[in-house]
């Protein structure tokens, strides 16, 4: 071949410095050109790579210009084209901050949009495999096979283009992701203080997309979090604060005190008396223009997970000490805690008040929101100040940890044992010994979890009330007991090797759906109300999510098992940047675009990217796992309710 020994200089590095140029240089250990002076990203356009002789290219791309390197026949060109927008940052004549803040602080939230770098990105990391060693072998004899070129007898050329072009389609992306993320920026009064849910200039209809919802956000501030960028989160927990329910209404009832907002939007509106003159007003919305008026339950327990994530990752405990922020937090608890009617250590919900936000059978007591309870409440107790004040509440919180996790991980559990416990159930049992404490029937098994259930493996069902077990499989609740351990060690392990074993179930063409199986015919009328949005297979019935990889990716890491998020990403990334980032896929194998799907949907973006960075740094990840408390399951044992129901004794009351 008349074209081997250029290509062997050029992967050696022993050729003259022809990729030297102002802007890029050739990086001998990852092949492939990296920005020297500039914010360098790729667009999501597809790399063409072409060895031996064949046309090779790579398109670089600087806030300014696109830059083309051809290399044709071992000859260099160079082809420019436009730039790319800028985003676009509201401009305030009327500067309030929350707090004290320093000049630098200011300046750091003015000059937001330059990309800071982090060790922590994935950009760069990657070497397909190879390592510098492998690329200097290179250099020695080849041999000529069939017109194809091998090195050392067991590698081709065409692999190493392979893995070359890999490694920069994935570092494009990555890339492409930030860029997105970054242009969904919201400011207010000249500060970033979150992402809007979605960016899609193809949809005339906006809706409430255009927003910062708080659950939306927190794989955004994540991601920022693990870029050393504090700033934006900051700024968001302390004015979601500000929005906290005082004295809101809704329909001329107010919410319960404590209750933080569904999502919030930035106006800018004339001051009075002065026309030239704007100020910024936060417009919180706590449910009253949502599709079906439902207040939101899981946002104030996101909020308190994603303020501890704050203080471990930045250091800055200084926020979670606010008196401020301590009585949020505190008020967030006192109305998770409240008494009422309901005799269960879980929390009490209506339909759509999490982020199934539409009727989909989840009242009552869904699993989703029990595990971000659990999990806020570990989180609450190891930022709450030690004081006279909190004594009480901490004492509660204690108490309803011990019950929330037995009653959970004793009653929510089914694995095979399990269900052969439930299908031999005896039903209408009256005393406190009684085994079918719910009275269920076992007629309720459905027919497709015989054949769902692996021999190794099990989960924690959808919800569960007197006479009812939901036995659909709820994934973000699922992955969120293990990261916060409401569910034991043994349990965790068990629900990635159902993630395992029934891969082409819950993965499929994209990661991940958010419960499995779809309501279908009769069932998905009754239940849904004939919903045209949750048809069988799509949006919440049963349809994929890609923002669900970064709880995925914690749940793995967590248990040591990362393997399979790893995995999990890579299917998602042969798909991701080519449909434009869309909110959820649809059919069982999520082979095509949601119907109703918005594209360029944020928390897909961050959700990406928040998992790869996790893979990067399985350290991190430790910003939100709540590890198993010793003395939690002690007390636990002590308060076994079986053991104290064999020994109680019945009680006569005179009136």
């Amino acid at each position: 071949m008349a074209t081997s020994v250029p290509m062997r200089q050029i992967l050696s590095g022993t050729s003259p410095r022809l990729f030297q140029f102002e802007t890029c240089s050739y990086d001998l250990n990852y092949v492939r050109f990296r920005s020297n002076k500039c914010n360098v990203y790729n667009r999501r356009k597809r790399i063409s790579v072409y060895v031996l002789g064949k046309i090779s290219s790579r398109i670089c791309l600087t806030s300014k210009k696109t830059s083309t390197l051809r290399v044709i026949d071992g000859e260099f060109h160079w082809m420019t084209d436009g730039g790319r927008l800028e985003s676009v940052v509201c401009n305030c004549q009327r500067i309030d901050r929350v707090g004290s803040s320093s000049t630098e602080d200011q300046d750091n939230a003015r000059n937001w949009g330059v990309e800071k770098r982090s060790s922590g990105s994935l950009g760069g990391n990657f070497t397909g495999g190879m390592s510098q060693e492998d690329f200097l072998e290179i250099d020695k004899p080849v041999e000529h096979t069939n017109g194809s070129l091998i090195v050392n007898g067991n590698s081709t050329i065409d692999e190493l283009a392979k893995e070359t072009l890999r490694e920069v389609s994935e570092d494009s992306i990555e890339e492409e992701a930030w860029n997105l993320l970054r242009d969904s920026i919201v400011y207010y009064c000249n500060s970033p203080i979150g992402t809007i849910a979605a960016n899609d200039p193809s949809n005339g209809s906006i809706l409430n997309y255009d927003q910062v919802f708080i659950r939306d956000f927190i794989p955004s501030g994540i991601a920022f979090l693990l870029k050393g960028e504090y700033d934006i989160v900051r700024n968001f927990i302390l004015y979601t604060l500000q929005l906290q329910s005082w004295e809101k209404t809704m329909d001329c009832h107010s919410p319960g005190q404590g209750l933080m907002p569904a999502s919030f939007k930035v106006r800018t509106i004339p001051l009075d008396g002065d026309d030239s003159a704007t100020e910024d007003v936060l417009d919180p919305d706590f449910g009253e223009s949502a599709i079906g008026r439902v207040a939101p339950v899981d946002s104030g327990l996101w909020w308190i997970i994603l303020l501890r994530a704050y203080g471990k990752c930045s250091g800055d405990l200084s926020v979670q000490e606010r008196v401020d922020v301590q009585t949020g937090i505190k008020m967030i608890l006192k109305l998770c805690l409240a008494d009422g009617f309901d005799m269960f250590p879980t929390l009490l919900v209506t339909d759509g008040s999490c982020m199934i936000d539409r009727r989909m059978g989840i009242h009552g007591h869904p699993l989703e929101i029990q595990a971000l309870f659990y999990s806020a409440l570990l989180c609450a107790r190891e930022m709450l100040a030690p004081e006279d004040g909190s004594a009480d509440l901490i004492r509660a919180l204690n108490n309803r940890l011990v019950s929330l996790s037995f009653h959970i991980r004793e009653y929510y559990w089914v694995d095979m044992r399990k269900l052969n416990e439930i299908y031999r159930y005896k039903t209408e049992e009256y005393s406190y010994d009684a085994v079918n404490k719910f009275n269920i029937y076992p007629d309720q098994i459905p027919s497709w979890l015989v054949e769902f259930m692996p021999a190794k493996g099990g989960y924690l069902i959808g919800n569960l009330q007197p006479a009812h077990m939901d036995f659909r499989f709820f994934s973000l609740g699922n992955l969120w007991s293990i990261v916060c351990s409401l569910a034991t060690a043994d349990q965790s392990h068990a629900i990635l090797d159902l993630i395992e074993a029934k891969w082409l179930e819950l993965v499929a063409g994209m990661p991940f759906k958010i419960c499995y199986p779809a309501l279908e015919d009769q069932e998905w009328r009754i239940i849904t109300g004939c919903d045209p949005k949750n048809t069988p297979w799509s949006y919440h019935n049963a349809g994929s999510w890609p923002t669900l990889l970064w709880q995925l990716t914690v749940a793995c890491i967590k248990m040591n098992r990362p393997e399979i998020a790893l995995k999990a990403v890579q299917i998602a990334e042969r798909r991701l940047s080519e449909d434009k980032w869309p909110e959820y896929y649809d059919t069982k194998q999520a082979r095509l675009i949601g119907k109703q799907a918005r594209l360029f949907q944020t928390w897909s973006i961050a959700g990406y990217l928040t998992a790869k960075l996790f893979l990067a740094n399985p350290d991190a990840a430790k910003m939100l796992v709540n590890e198993e408390d010793s003395e939690l399951i002690n007390a636990m044992l002590s308060a076994n309710p079986r053991r104290r129901e064999r020994g109680r004794k019945k009680q006569s009351f005179i009136v």
